[in-house]
Order: C-alpha cells, then sequence, then structure tokens
C-alpha cells in the first residue's frame, strides 16, 4: 500500500451480520464485486492496520481502513477491452451493447473497473457529442451489477434526440427480475417515490419526499421460493426496481444490499442482483421509425433460472 495515501476510517453498519468482506465493501462504495476484490488483493482494504482478504467476514460497529489508488483523472476515459461486452446493433448513429455485470457506464471517482465507454473506445468506437467527456453518448446507465442491452449516442444528433426520448419517457424499458417469494398481487404497480436512504448514503428507498417513481410488474413464471417478473418502467431512478420490489418485501435474489437471503443467492450461484435489461424500444433517432433490441440473459442468471426450475 502506497505510503502517500492516507486510508479512510469507513464504520461497517449496524445491520451487517457477519457477511463478506468483499459484499460489505462493494455495497459501501458502490462498486462491483470485482473492483472489490481488486483493493483487497493490493492490500487497500485493512482492520487495524492488518490486510483483509475479501472473505473474511465483517459485522455492524466494525471500522475498517479503506484506501482507493490514486489515479492521474477519475474521469479520463481509459480503453479497456472488455470480452464479454457483446454487440447487438450498430449505426451511424448509435451502438446498442450488450452490457455484462461488473461493468459501469462511465468513469466516476472512486470507480477502477471497466466502463461501457472505455470498451466501446479500445474496440474502436468514436464518440462526438456534446456530453461531459467521460460520460461520451451515454444517454442512460445501468447500475454496475445489473446486466442487458444499453444504447450509446455515438453522434451529437442521436445524443439530443435519444436523450429528449428518455427525458420524456418514450423509450420503452424492459427488465426481467428474479424476486424472492411470490408477489401479490402477481401482477400490479408500485408508484412510491425514491430518495437517498435516510440511515445509508449508498442506498435508496421509498421516501415521502422522494422522486416520482412508477413501477409495473407481471409474472412471467412461479417457482414458490422465488418468481420471475417482467417489469416496465415508467421513470428511471438510482435503484428504482431494487428498491420498488424491496418495499414489497420480495427483493431481487442475490441482492443482499437491499434486503435478500443470502443463503438463496448461494446455492444459485449468485453474487450479485437477478437483474436483466431485457428489452429496449426507442425511435431511430434518423428515420424515426420504432427500433427494439433485446439481450439474453447473462451466463449467472441462467443459471440461477435453470437451478430453479430444476429444482423449485
Amino acid at each position: 500500500m502506497s505510503a502517500d495515501l492516507t486510508p479512510t476510517p469507513v464504520r461497517i453498519p449496524a445491520d451487517v451480520d457477519a457477511e463478506r468482506a468483499d459484499a460489505v465493501v462493494s455495497a459501501l462504495l458502490g462498486i462491483s464485486r470485482s473492483a472489490a476484490a481488486g483493493l483487497f488483493a493490493g492490500g487497500h482494504i485493512r482492520r487495524g492496520g492488518h490486510p483483509l482478504a475479501k472473505s473474511d467476514r465483517l459485522t455492524g460497529g466494525q471500522t475498517i481502513e479503506v484506501t482507493v489508488p490514486e489515479r492521474d483523472d477519475a474521469t479520463a476515459i481509459r480503453p479497456e477491452a472488455i470480452d464479454t461486452m457483446g454487440i447487438i446493433a450498430d449505426t451511424d448513429d448509435y451502438v446498442v451493447v450488450d452490457k455484462p455485470p461488473g461493468v459501469a457506464a462511465h468513469p466516476s471517482p472512486g470507480w477502477v473497473g471497466p466502463t461501457v465507454v472505455g470498451g466501446l473506445a479500445a474496440a474502436g468506437y468514436r464518440i462526438s457529442t456534446s456530453g461531459a467527456p467521460e460520460r461520451a453518448g451515454i444517454v442512460h446507465r445501468l447500475d454496475v451489477g445489473t446486466s442487458g442491452v444499453m444504447v450509446v449516442a455515438k453522434t451529437e444528433h442521436a445524443y439530443t434526440r435519444l436523450k429528449r426520448a428518455f427525458k420524456e419517457r418514450t423509450v420503452e424499458k424492459v427488465y426481467h427480475a428474479l424476486v424472492q417469494g411470490l408477489p401479490d398481487p402477481m401482477a400490479g404497480t408500485v408508484d412510491a417515490p425514491i430518495g437517498r436512504h435516510p440511515g445509508h448514503d449508498w442506498k435508496f428507498a421509498v421516501i415521502s419526499d422522494g422522486r416520482p417513481s412508477v413501477t409495473h410488474y407481471e409474472t412471467l413464471e412461479a417457482f414458490g421460493r422465488a418468481t420471475l417478473l417482467e417489469v416496465h418502467l415508467e421513470t428511471g431512478r438510482t435503484h428504482q426496481i431494487r428498491v420498488h420490489v424491496s418495499a414489497l418485501r420480495h427483493p431481487c435474489v442475490g441482492d443482499l444490499t437491499y434486503g435478500a437471503d443470502p443463503r438463496l443467492a448461494a446455492e444459485l450461484g449468485l453474487t450479485r442482483q437477478w437483474l436483466h435489461a431485457r428489452r429496449l424500444g426507442f425511435e431511430d433517432p434518423r428515420t424515426g421509425e420504432p427500433v427494439s433490441f433485446e439481450s439474453p440473459y447473462a451466463p449467472d442468471l441462467q443459471y440461477a433460472l435453470d437451478a430453479l426450475r430444476d429444482h423449485p
């Protein structure tokens, strides 16, 4: 660990009960488990001055020391090939990607992992828009731990049109979510405002003075222990689906941040929330014709679904 970096003490929240250190640090810092693992491997996470392993257990009330490695510019786009990021469509105006988990949309302070824009840069894509340089072409985002279909604008014209479409809610956003238990009713709408969690800065919650948030859902397949939902978003708040299904007391399987059962997650081999951006539809910014793109389930999500089907 570099001597010129000062560790920051971080107190573990009281509701943490002997959870894996990498899962806790991932939630606290808002980074992927793989990025958290890199911090542990580099000796940047310590307790009482001693390096922690990612598999060590943390409990509420403990304090760890976190040192984030210095970077020349946390918001600079660094070309980095992402072999698992597929290209669904490529036009003169936009590119539609199949984003894998563990990849952020764009660089940001504190994030040390790969990004969509960095992956596109490494693949030779040129983005020319008026957005902030580190967010080149980004008109919407998916959580680091969420996989699926995502569009990136390549031209100024497409950037303007697509940004407006997302703002005016004319974009079709369809997600699939595997949630614990069986929601009652099996189809419905959650209309509940979302804002920062009053007790945990890295989480969000349904709060009275939050931003209006509307989620529609319907059941695709029920297993008893879990239910596969199709979710349509009217709004696009951070963690919206995760917060709303947790408020229904049916969190996404594997989503330990929002109350999921760690035993079920382990049984199904999940190290993240079972949430996938399945379909994205919008008007082509050049022709005005409707276009729609779909993404298959990521391998870990398919494995968990197959395991439930074999042993419901």
